[in-house]
């Protein structure tokens, strides 16, 4: 049967299958094992262990219903292996049709076949809701251990088996790779990986299958990332082929620019610059992603790309997640390239019906750079001549929405701005379509950020540090507790945390920003702050990037074992912009979870962005790090991007040898893998 043939189940049965992805008969061979349950041996009850899985096997002496302390069926067993060779069999929730197969199988005599562990009872060992089997006769043991697959509510462990089983024996799993390649990296053929990991032989490493070292599961891993490179790599060859702006210029506005600017840049930023200006003047769509650490000088940057695609004849379209941070790219770019003539132009969605539809205007004819949140992507926008399209801050844009700003334009260049460092392994795997620039070097001036941690019982101690930095002419921040459960409960912790500093420092000035404000409040408060006109802002999360302030030396993060690592690390990287000592304090309560103290470790002992990313990408996984699916790659199953580094790289190899010298064997190895979701990888 070939392997993209649909599972012939009934509707109600495929439903739950589709929930789980699996929709062809090659998906379910290549649902692995979850674990394994060693059903190939009978243990006696009485050398049975406790709190380990073991089989036992024994006869049926007794069933009652018992009401106190809770109505329960107790099955009493026995296999005769010694002093203590009885079991009960303790069932909390049961049915009648159980109790009254059961009950024939005393009467018939018949033996109990059963897996579980034993724990102490209350009348001695006893199995709570073990799974068992009725043996009407004498049973050979199972030669295999018995797989435990990912499933749903309503589609059994036994109906998975069986389904699978039947995949297995219909199923073509010819080899598609060189033979003599896969021998040589250690990686043995795929049908070989496949069986022993639906059934693997007791004498099997227990541990190796549990850790996913075996060869068998390298096999698997290898072929799955293979397949995630193949198709982002057919992504990007594909993009080529695609007509765009060739955006040729003098580099005379981008030369004006620099000029005016009161800092230098650095060579950093001279190099990426270069990079993004080299893809300008390509035929086919840039796709570059643009990385760096807070604070780096990504901005300017993708000015100067603007600068180049606006004397080009082509319009900017600058997309940021929040009002607050378009309002704050607004006002930086408008300061540096209005003097040039160029115009600008932000819109964001808390504008009143009047002024948007003027800003909706002035984009689809006049402006020549458009900023503004998710609002330049509604269809009442059109932009007249757009060539470059630039996403900040990107992995909280869903696939969707990076798309429909795409469409926008014929094709227009993309680039797409994180202040949240990748880690090599994660670039390598889930952004391997991209081009990627990185600035790692800091402008000079900045002075390093050191990170203190304090209980929220010495919260006092914080305040008359906060204090004390007022007194000498700077100011600080206090960003509240993250409630992410509620919008309002946010609001709420913002106004409490604004009303108890007020009045703990009556003499000074304490404003409030949260995200709940129209764009012109927020905007009044932030050019506040950055006046000086506003000793302490309390904030919500909406300054976590984009704000800068160089006076500002203090930021006071309120439960901070609620927050993300990349998020505490934006917040920090709020202060430090000037050339005074600056602090990041993390007021923490008590008691800490451990996953909660592993980030705050971290936190406090490293300030590289990279080294937090990759440890970050260690507690979380890496699908919660790239926003879940929001980047449109679907999730690794089997490979772990550290554990399995060296097969990332590998994979990467193969794909570009195949897509250059075989392509219908990578189109097979493909149709294996991803069937119709390659789709995913293309956004």
């Amino acid at each position: 049967m070939p392997p993209e043939a649909a599972i012939d189940a009934p509707p109600a049965i495929r439903i739950r299958l589709r929930k789980l992805g699996l929709e062809r008969h090659q998906d379910l061979v290549l649902h692995l094992p979850l674990r394994y349950e060693d059903e190939t041996r009978l243990t006696g009850i009485a050398e049975a262990p406790f709190g380990v899985p073991v089989q036992v096997e024994g006869e049926l002496l007794d069933l009652s219903v018992r009401l106190a302390p809770r109505r329960q069926l107790v099955v009493r067993v026995s296999d005769a292996s010694g002093e203590r060779s009885t079991l009960d069999l303790r069932f909390l929730r049961f049915y009648g049709s159980q109790q009254r197969a059961l009950e024939a199988a005393r009467e018939q005599g018949s033996r109990l076949r059963i897996f579980g562990e034993i724990r102490h009872g209350l009348h001695g060992r006893e199995m709570v809701h073990p799974r068992y089997r009725i043996l009407s006769k004498a049973e050979a043991l199972p030669q295999s251990l018995t797989p435990v697959y990912p499933t749903t509510a309503g589609l059994t462990q036994g109906a998975l088996r069986k389904l699978i089983g039947s995949a297995l024996r219909d199923t073509d799993l010819a080899e598609v790779l060189d033979a003599v390649w896969c021998a040589r990296h250690v990686l043995p053929p795929l049908a070989t990986a496949v069986a022993l990991l639906h059934a693997p032989p007791p004498e099997v490493s227990a541990a190796a299958l549990q850790s996913r070292s075996h060869p068998a599961w390298r096999r698997i891993k290898f072929d799955e990332l293979l397949a995630q490179q193949l198709s982002l790599r057919r992504a990007y060859l594909a993009r080529r082929t695609r007509g765009a702006p060739v955006l040729l210029a003098t580099g005379e506005l981008a030369s004006r620019l620099k000029a005016s600017l009161p800092f230098a840049l650095t060579g950093a930023q001279q190099r990426v610059a270069a990079e993004i200006a080299a893809d300008l003047e390509h035929p086919y769509p840039m796709q570059r992603l643009l990385q760096g650490d807070v604070g780096c000088g990504k901005t300017i940057v993708a000015a100067l790309a603007a600068c180049q695609t606006i004397e080009a004849g082509h319009q900017t379209a600058f997309m940021a997640p929040t009002e607050i941070l378009a309002e704050q790219h607004f006002l930086k770019l408008r300061t540096w390239l209005e003097p040039l003539g160029i115009e600008v132009v932000c819109v964001v969605g808390s504008l009143g019906r009047k002024v948007r539809r003027v800003k909706q205007l002035q984009a689809a004819t006049t402006a020549q750079l458009v900023v503004g949140t998710h609002a330049l992507i509604q269809e009442s926008i059109d932009f007249a001549r757009l060539g470059l399209a630039i996403v900040d801050e990107q992995h909280r844009f869903g696939v969707v929405q990076r798309l429909d700003l795409r469409r926008k334009g014929a094709n227009p260049h993309q680039l797409m701005m994180s202040a949240t460092p990748i880690p090599r392994t994660l670039a390598m795997s889930y952004y391997a379509d991209l081009d990627v620039s990185l600035i790692d070097e800091m402008p000079a001036g900045r002075s390093p950020v050191r990170t203190r941690l304090f209980s929220d019982s010495r919260r006092d101690e914080v305040v008359a540090a906060v204090r004390a930095v007022v007194a000498e002419g700077r100011q600080a921040y206090w960003v509240c507790p993250l409630v992410e459960e509620s919008v309002k409960l946010d609001l709420q912790a913002a106004l409490d945390t604004h009303a108890a500093l007020s009045a703990e420092l009556p003499d000074r000035r304490i404003g409030l920003v949260h995200g709940r404000l129209r764009g012109n409040e927020k905007a009044t408060v932030m050019a506040a702050f950055a006046a000086g006109e506003i000793d302490v802002l309390v904030a919500t999360t909406v300054i976590e990037v984009g704000v800068d302030v160089p006076n500002a030396s203090l930021m006071v993060i309120e439960h901070a074992e609620r927050f993300g690592l990349s998020q505490i690390h934006q917040l920090r990287g709020r202060v430090g912009r000037g050339s005074h000592d600056s602090v990041c304090v993390l007021l923490y309560q008590q008691p800490l979870s451990a996953m909660a103290r592993a980030r705050l470790k971290i936190i406090f002992e490293q300030t590289d962005g990279f080294e937090i990313a990759r440890q970050d990408l260690h507690l979380r996984g890496p699908g919660e790090f790239v926003g879940s699916r929001q980047s449109g790659v679907p999730l690794l199953r089997y490979a772990d991007l550290e554990a399995d580094a060296d097969l990332v790289e590998l994979a990467q190899a193969l794909a570009v040898q195949l897509l250059r010298d075989d392509p219908g064997r990578a189109e097979r190895h493909l149709l294996r893998w991803l069937g119709s979701r390659e789709e995913l990888l293309k956004a």
